[in-house]
């Protein structure tokens, strides 16, 4: 079965790497460069995971947790730490991945969230 996994990030090339990353999981990609391109992608697919960066070019991390309702919440930033870690997970975020993405990481993670029952 296949799914589907919506990337909201400000640089394309981002998107391109995670794609290439994850081919071997039965999912579809889509990117949104915004949280407002991504709201209105929102409803109109079924999402299994969304990944964000952690600063967009018009909200946060906090803004597509807000928005993603019961969808789990990967956050990607290149200044990763214990820190934002436990924020993430405090503030109803899935994860938190460093970037640049660890193909053996992101395969990880989309795949656990993906299946993650008890996050809807």
């Amino acid at each position: 079965m296949r799914f589907r996994i919506l990337f909201i990030s400000g640089c394309p090339d981002d998107a391109r790497h995670l794609s290439q990353m994850l081919h071997a999981l039965p999912l579809e990609l889509d990117h949104a460069a915004s949280l407002q391109q991504a709201r209105k992608i929102l409803g109109t697919q079924d999402y299994r995971v969304i990944f964000t960066t952690a600063d967009l070019p018009d909200a946060t991390w906090l803004d597509v947790v807000e928005a993603a309702g019961s969808v789990p919440v990967i956050v990607a930033d290149p200044q990763a730490d214990g820190r934002l870690w436990s924020e993430v997970l405090n503030r109803g975020g899935y994860d938190l991945l460093a970037m640049p993405f660890f193909a053996r990481h992101a395969v990880l993670r989309a795949g656990g969230a993906a299946r993650c029952e008890q996050c809807r």
